[in-house]
């Protein structure tokens, strides 16, 4: 993929960096969050795209060679274990080779778990 030693400052900047079908992929994931969470702030955290609520990282998501990196804590891992099986994890990462369809839906379900965590806390 892509590298820059420019400092990346929005998620459409961190798109633009890889070629075209990751970027597919990508604007696919960042739409999926965002109708998942309209209210959510797009920064970068970490150098990667990041969602935030209630001023707290709600997930952000990277690119490589042959995964998207997914990054929604590990309680969210914790909480959708059994449908992460076939996905290599982390304590706080999935990876989603680049080569298969991800899971939008399952994605979408994650943020969403991960908002109420939020709001929970916000609380």
């Amino acid at each position: 993929m892509a590298t820059s030693r420019k400092k990346i400052e929005t998620i459409s900047e961190y798109i633009a960096m890889f070629p075209k079908d990751a970027r597919g992929i990508l604007e696919e994931l960042r739409a999926t969050i965002r109708k998942s969470t309209p209210k959510a702030e797009e920064t970068i955290g970490y150098g990667i795209p990041t969602f935030k609520t209630n001023g707290r990282n709600l997930v952000h998501f990277a690119a490589f060679k042959n995964h998207i990196g997914f990054y929604p804590t590990p309680s969210a891992i914790v909480a959708f274990k059994k449908e992460l099986t076939s996905y290599k994890q982390t304590k706080g990462a999935i990876q989603f080779p680049i080569d298969n369809p991800i899971p939008f839906d399952l994605v979408k379900r994650i943020v969403e778990f991960r908002v109420r965590e939020n709001e929970t806390r916000k609380k």
